[in-house]
């Protein structure tokens, strides 16, 4: 009698362990009864009929993601290769189980159709300045059709697009050459404007010397004219002019031995020549003479002079 009742008691135990059981937080339970769809049970401790209800599917509620690579061509028939992530997460458990055999193959399906009608309008360049677009018409076209299924699109990422690799190394051939163009122009108009600059430097400063050579000479003749005009009114007529010519020389001779650059000085080897010097500047000295004084304007301001016999 005993016996029997350890059995029943122990059976007992088991058809009620076996009708209790605990759903996870962030799980959902899909009960059915005789094949057919009962309840859904949530998180925490549930219960169903031994041998009548069973768990027909545990369904997660977390966002999972999918990862799939796309092969396809652009609208200049480049091939590449665009890795999607599609983040997507269930919103109704019944619909996603009962509906939808294989959700991540459904998914896939859609990225792929997706994938390809968007770079098939894009040429390659567009194409790396739009992966957002890609992503957002993906993630359009997947949140409209899912959601029918109970599927709801968190989100999707187009993470790169990746062509051939002798395409990438042409691309970036290009990309070097164009920058190397953009070098050589900076570099050029930078030799332009230095050059422009030294060159209006150079003026400027060929101005400036210019004007004080044309000062420091018409000083010189000025006071050359006052000497002489001094000397005239002092009685000195001749030996003023030879004078002043040899003052001139002299300091001619010292102005060209304080030169840096000056190592050799030609000199007259005798007096005799100093003598000769001299007589060629007094000539030229009274040729400007002359044509001063048939100038009606004076020339350069030097005296009329004349010689006496």
């Amino acid at each position: 009698m005993f016996s029997v009742f350890v059995f029943f008691l122990t059976v007992g135990l088991i058809i009620l362990f076996s009708s209790l059981f605990v759903v996870k937080q962030q799980m959902s339970y899909i009960i059915e009864r005789f094949g057919k769809f009962h309840k859904v049970a949530n998180p925490g401790l549930n219960f169903k009929v031994p041998f009548v209800d069973k768990i027909a599917k545990k369904v997660p509620l977390r966002i999972m993601q999918l990862d799939s690579i796309v092969e396809t061509k652009t609208q200049d028939n480049v091939f590449v290769t665009i890795p999607v992530s599609v983040q997507y997460m269930v919103a109704n458990v019944v619909d996603s189980y009962y509906r939808l055999a294989d959700p991540e193959r459904q998914i896939q399906s859609y990225v792929y159709d997706r994938v390809r009608t968007s770079l098939a309008k894009l040429n390659l360049d567009d194409a790396f300045s739009s992966k957002d677009q890609i992503a957002s018409d993906v993630e359009a076209t997947l949140s409209e059709s899912m959601a029918a299924y109970g599927f709801t699109i968190v989100n999707t990422l187009v993470t790169d697009i990746n062509p051939d690799p002798n395409v990438r190394a042409s691309m970036n051939a290009i990309n070097a050459a164009q920058r190397e163009r953009e070098a050589a122009i900076s570099l050029a108009e930078a030799e332009k404007i230095k050059i422009v600059k030294q060159a209006e430097a150079d003026a400027e400063y060929k101005r400036l010397q210019g004007e004080g050579v044309a000062a420091q000479r018409k000083a010189i003749v000025d006071g050359l004219a006052e000497q002489y005009e001094l000397l005239r009114k002092a009685g000195i007529g001749q030996e003023a002019q030879e004078m002043l010519l040899l003052t001139q020389y002299f300091d001619t001779l010292q102005e060209v031995a304080k030169s840096s650059n000056t190592q050799t000085l030609m000199l007259p080897s005798n007096p005799g020549g100093l003598e000769a010097v001299m007589n060629e500047m007094r000539s030229s000295l009274f040729a400007s003479v002359r044509s001063a004084n048939q100038d009606p304007n004076g020339g350069f301001g030097y005296p009329k002079v004349s010689r006496k016999s």
